[in-house]
């Protein structure tokens, strides 16, 4: 299966984006079970550094998120459990990065993920 993520784009500092993750491909159970059994996640990676996890949802409704973001975001699924979202608000520069969504696992093929860009 892979994980599409999409909605990423360029914002002033304190602006606001949604980003949209779906999936496409063959999985046992329909593309609604990678959403519905799995613990799923938000990464990103800004230049020259490492990926690292943004938040997380996991299959019985926990959330995290990243300190940096805390009070920021927003992880969570449709109510027909086929695609995930990342509402983020109050952008900071720091923030640009290329995003993706995978499981938390990291089980899935990484897609090209979408660029998001916070100008000051």
């Amino acid at each position: 299966v892979q994980l599409q993520a999409s909605g990423g784009g360029s914002v002033q500092s304190g602006g606001s984006l949604r980003l949209s993750c779906t999936a496409s491909g063959s999985v046992i159970g329909g593309l609604a079970s990678v959403f519905r059994a799995n613990d799923m996640a938000w990464f990103r990676q800004a230049p020259g550094k490492q990926r690292e996890l943004v938040a997380s949802i996991l299959v019985n409704g926990e959330t995290y998120y990243r300190d940096s973001m805390k009070g920021r975001l927003t992880i969570f699924k449709n109510p027909a459990k086929t695609a995930m979202f990342l509402q983020m608000n109050n952008l900071k520069p720091e923030d640009t990065a290329v995003y993706y969504c995978n499981s938390l696992s990291q089980s899935a093929s990484w897609g090209q993920g979408t660029l998001v860009t916070v100008s000051s």
